[in-house]
């Protein structure tokens, strides 16, 4: 009998995801009753209109930050073991952006970004094996970004204006 209980949740559950149906925002905290969402009822407000969430960066650096100490892979593109890119792909893909697998190309996506308006979430880009974008990170704020820096290392914070860093930094781009 559990058993079955169990298949019944499931086949309900399966059904309910497979039925291409749009859900309805949450209702926003001190938000106005009338101006769409959710009533008291239950029920509708015919206007309700569904917009993609803001991009959160500090989210995405949240998520960033929980894979320190995941060591660096040759290839690498999984919590088992990352690559710069690999690294960046990754976390950005748990909020639904698609980055292109390769430094190069990803230096290529979003808008460009001031040194002085880099914000958390944003990509830092470096030159270091060879002239051109060559490695890439995840802006954290004040001056942090975290990465998968080399075949010795593992996923951490460092410094952008650090001795080594500063001088090889191209540039910062924002995707969202």
């Amino acid at each position: 009998m559990k058993r079955l209980s169990l298949i019944v949740v499931a086949a309900f559950c399966s059904a309910c995801a497979s039925t291409g149906a749009v859900p309805r925002p949450f209702p926003v905290p001190g938000g106005s009753s009338g101006s769409g969402g959710s009533t008291s009822s239950g029920g509708s407000i015919p206007n309700a209109s569904l917009t993609k969430p803001a991009f959160d960066g500090y989210a995405l650096v949240g998520t960033a930050l929980s894979f320190r100490g995941v060591p660096y892979r040759n290839g690498g593109a999984d919590p088992t073991g990352f690559d710069c890119s690999g690294f960046t792909q990754y976390v950005f893909a748990q909020y639904g952006v698609a980055l292109p697998r390769a430094v190069r190309e990803q230096y290529k996506t979003g808008k460009s970004v001031s040194t002085q308006d880099i914000a958390p979430g944003d990509l830092i880009f470096f030159s270091t094996t060879e002239p051109g974008p060559s490695h890439v990170g995840i802006a954290v704020g004040s001056d942090e970004f975290v990465h998968a820096p080399s075949s010795t290392g593992v996923v951490r914070v460092e410094r952008i204006g650090s001795g080594y860093w500063s001088p090889r930094y191209l540039g910062a781009r924002r995707v969202d």
